[in-house]
């Protein structure tokens, strides 16, 4: 008689757990493709890549202001005293390595304030995903990078694009 209440209550447990288990909804999303194709996110990059061609282009005059100035010295070379020459060329080694500072600065300032605004936009949609789980009973999203394999009906990536377009209209960063 024990055995079989043990057998009875195994039987139940058994049962409520694969309940449980079967009740567990996960998805995915690609948060890469919300980014890049919201609207939102659209302005972010938009925004970052007008900046960094502005960034390249100044980049571009300064170096060939260098080379021209690293030209006009070779070329004065055996016009110009020994020490005039090397104090001149350690001037032009100076300006260099300043542009190189000053370049390494940008280029990192750049990419904090890419990481930033990502960081920013994926705090917008935290909300809008957290109400969606809610609203579809789902217990994980997931993102997709992460995931080897998913069949496609677990996808939300188009459903929260579209809320997502709905709710941000734009996203502010400096």
């Amino acid at each position: 008689m024990q055995s079989i209440k043990i057998l009875i209550i195994f039987f139940f447990v058994f049962i409520f757990y694969f309940q449980n288990v079967n009740a567990e909804r996960i998805v995915y999303i690609n948060m890469e493709k919300i980014m890049k194709d919201s609207k939102a996110g659209k302005e972010i990059i938009d925004k970052i890549s007008k900046s960094n061609e502005k960034n390249i282009n100044k980049f571009k005059k300064i170096e060939e202001d260098l080379k021209k100035q690293e030209q006009d010295l070779v070329s004065k070379k055996n016009v110009i005293s020994e020490d005039e020459f090397k104090s001149k060329l350690e001037n032009l080694k100076k300006e260099i390595g300043e542009y190189r500072a000053k370049r390494q600065n940008i280029i990192q300032d750049s990419t904090q304030r890419r990481i930033q605004a990502s960081a920013h936009f994926s705090n917008q949609i935290k909300p809008i995903l957290g109400d969606y789980a809610a609203k579809n009973n789902i217990s994980i999203i997931v993102q997709k990078k992460n995931i080897i394999m998913g069949k496609k009906e677990l996808d939300i990536t188009a459903d929260i694009l579209k809320i997502v377009d709905e709710k941000i209209k734009q996203i502010k960063f400096d």
